[in-house]
């Protein structure tokens, strides 16, 4: 029953954020609802659900023949030395460990978000964006949506899609005035985004953990993924291209074009620095193995520092407005607050074993169908299709888990096919992937309006990417 529960508080939740504009509760409220839901649920139904033996965490410590409660003592004797729990208390402090476990990986995202997020909103008080935006000359809507999704594809490949999303969010709100344009070319830039992420080693997080497994290499991956990766975002902009007419409107100046305490050099300087903070943190990540937030952390310190000094003979209010003290107040904190809640009840459901299951049953059941070459296509499509539902993440890894390389050795075709469809099949619904939350949060883009106007092109996308890469190879 409470294995259940889980799932019918998930897809609740999930369908509160869907449709927050019509029952006016913010979908931060209703994702912190189901992270703690579904881990509470958890809690009281502890001794059920891992006794299902579905959870990946409970076969690490299982032993045949030998029961649950002796091999949770064992396991916490040996990492936590808890000695005299009793039975109820081993379990309850078997999911605690599991949540640490999961608030770690979440931890890290929530910190890189924060980090890039600053920096963004630094350099646009600074003014930096008009380096860009002021060689933009051009109205017209579809030319416009071209360059910005090659600038996101490339951009993101760099980078990545989260923080191609939230750069590319700020110059949007630089460039247009309308918020159907705005939301338009929001949606368009989510799919470029995460199609440039999906063929880059260190483009999606997704395939970063393909690389740093060990199942993909870097110029493999490259070579294999990077023209489907292309055909995900051309088809979509073809099509827009002969159904969308007419100009933009520019955004009225809210500048004071007599008097602005930013000079072009100073503007230059942190525009400079800020592009090169989130340039660098793929090279920190390289050089020294530590997670990306730090980098990004690194570099919000570098900036933090020379603002400081630069805005010091200002006046208070000025070197407030120009700090990063003063911009922390900008930064879009429920967007964070979505982000965790909805983390969180997607590592519930992979800590209680649920996406194990899936994935299980989709192997079970596709192996049948279309025997074992055709199952690594089909399969794959499925788990791009499923990640736009979930969190990317947790499928790969149980994908990782459930085929060891002895199955599919590197490069194989069924780790580059999961690369692409894992990190393109999450635009087609805009909380699939880390760039469509963040620009759903900073846009304020409206679900069921992205599930209109955007899902259907995401999807012929990613399909036609798809075949591309199953014609090729």
């Amino acid at each position: 029953m409470f294995y259940s529960l889980m799932v019918v508080v998930f897809v609740l939740g999930y369908v509160a954020i869907a449709l927050e504009h019509n029952f006016k509760v913010d979908k931060a409220a209703s994702a912190l609802l189901i992270g703690a839901l579904t881990w509470t649920i958890y809690v009281f139904g502890a001794e059920s659900i891992l006794n299902l033996d579905f959870s990946l965490s409970v076969n690490e410590i299982l032993k045949n023949g030998v029961p649950i409660l002796d091999n949770l003592k064992a396991f916490f004797q040996e990492n936590r030395s808890y000695e005299t729990l009793g039975e109820t208390s081993i379990v309850n402090h078997f999911i605690v460990h599991e949540l640490e476990h999961h608030l770690i990986e979440i931890s890290e995202i929530l910190f890189f978000l924060l980090g890039a997020m600053t920096i963004v909103e630094l350099i646009d008080a600074h003014e930096g964006f008009a380096v860009i935006t002021n060689k933009i000359k051009t109205t017209k809507k579809v030319t416009l949506l071209w360059l910005l999704c090659v600038i996101a594809f490339f951009f993101s490949a760099v980078l990545d899609n989260l923080t191609t999303a939230i750069v590319m969010s700020a110059l949007l709100k630089k460039l247009i005035k309308d918020k159907e344009d705005i939301w338009l070319f929001g949606g368009m830039i989510v799919i470029a985004a995460n199609a440039g992420g999906a063929w880059s080693p260190i483009g999606d997080v997704t395939t970063i953990m393909l690389w740093i497994g060990g199942q993909v290499t870097a110029g493999n991956i490259i070579l294999k993924v990077i023209v489907p990766s292309l055909i995900c975002m051309l088809v979509p902009l073809l099509i827009f291209s002969f159904t969308q007419k007419g100009h933009i409107t520019s955004p009225d100046s809210d500048l004071d074009e007599d008097y602005s305490p930013i000079s072009d050099r100073q503007r230059n300087i942190i525009f400079g620095l800020g592009v090169g903070a989130l340039l660098f943190v793929p090279v920190f990540k390289t050089v020294t193995h530590l997670p990306p937030f730090m980098g990004i952390l690194f570099g919000l310190a570098v900036l933090w520092i020379v603002t400081e000094i630069m805005h010091r003979n200002k006046s208070s209010r000025e070197r407030k407005e120009y700090s990063v003290i003063g911009v922390l107040t900008k930064i879009d904190v429920p967007s964070v607050l979505f982000f965790l809640g909805i983390l969180a009840a997607v590592a519930s459901l992979q800590s209680a074993g649920h996406l194990g299951q899936l994935a299980g049953f989709l192997d079970d059941s596709l192996s049948a169908g279309f025997g074992d070459d055709g199952k690594i296509y089909a399969i794959n499509i499925i788990i791009g299709f499923l990640s736009s539902i979930v969190d990317n993440v947790p499928l790969v890894a149980a994908a990782m888990g459930m085929y060891p390389m002895t199955v599919y050795v590197q490069d194989h075709a069924f780790w580059e096919f999961l690369a692409y469809c894992a990190g393109t099949g999450g635009s087609c619904l805009i909380i699939g992937s880390a760039a469509g939350v963040a620009m759903m949060g900073i846009l304020k883009i409206d679900f069921v309006w992205y599930l209109k106007k955007i899902s259907w092109l995401a999807a012929i996308g990613y399909l036609a990417g798809a075949f591309t890469y199953i014609l090729i190879y």
